[in-house]
């Protein structure tokens, strides 16, 4: 599980989806600076994500420089100069990173179901997730049915976007870069772990290896 698993979950990603163009578009102003919130500023002041609504843009604004900043600076140069599966890849393990319940999720149903070759997801997996979850996780008790609804919309919105499953609900295997897999596997535990993918870990030798 993620390191905040037994701290409350954070709950507001559900500004867009992945973020995915966002992301590449921030994480470029980012490496002119080396700054977030000069970052934010300039991409604030000058509607670089062009937002329709002010509102709009200082949410959107605000979630992405949020998601970008768990990344490395050497993750953010991928970012920005490579492939769309990549920059897909990279923006999925950030939401991973910034939000313990998408990590934990990713981690406990999404590859778990993957590596026993039970490769489906449907609503019911977010819901039993979320029960099972509350036990350790009062807030989640909390939620109104409608942003319980949300949070499951977004959250396979991502997963949709990120390429690792379909509409239909069949999980996708991640064919992941070896850049963008050496990157993720510096993490410990390995961030690979987010991933549908047989690809080893190498860095985390505590981590079960199926």
């Amino acid at each position: 599980m993620t390191d905040e698993a037994q701290s409350h979950y954070a709950l507001s990603f559900t500004s867009g989806g992945l973020l995915a163009r966002e992301g590449e578009s921030v994480a470029a102003i980012y490496l002119d600076c080396r700054d977030w919130q000069v970052t934010r500023a300039r991409v604030v002041d000058g509607n670089l994500l062009q937002a329709r609504t002010t509102s709009s843009l200082i949410r959107v604004s605000r979630e992405t420089v949020q998601r970008l900043a768990v990344l490395g600076d050497d993750e953010i140069e991928l970012l920005v100069e490579g492939s769309p599966t990549e920059q897909h890849h990279l923006m999925w393990a950030a939401a991973c990173r910034r939000y313990a319940l998408i990590g934990d999720f990713a981690e406990e149903v999404l590859r778990e179901r993957f590596l026993l070759m039970t490769p489906t997801l449907d609503t019911d997996d977010f819901d039993r997730f979320i029960t099972g979850k509350s036990l350790w996780h009062p807030e989640l008790d909390r939620l109104k049915p409608s942003t319980r609804q949300k949070l499951r919309q977004t959250l396979f919105r991502m997963l949709r976007e990120a390429g690792l499953c379909t509409a239909a609900g069949d999980i996708t295997p991640a064919v992941i870069s070896e850049r963008v897999a050496e990157a993720l596997d510096r993490r410990k535990p390995s961030d690979l772990r987010f991933f549908p993918t047989t690809t080893p870990f190498t860095s985390s030798s505590n981590q079960v290896q199926r």
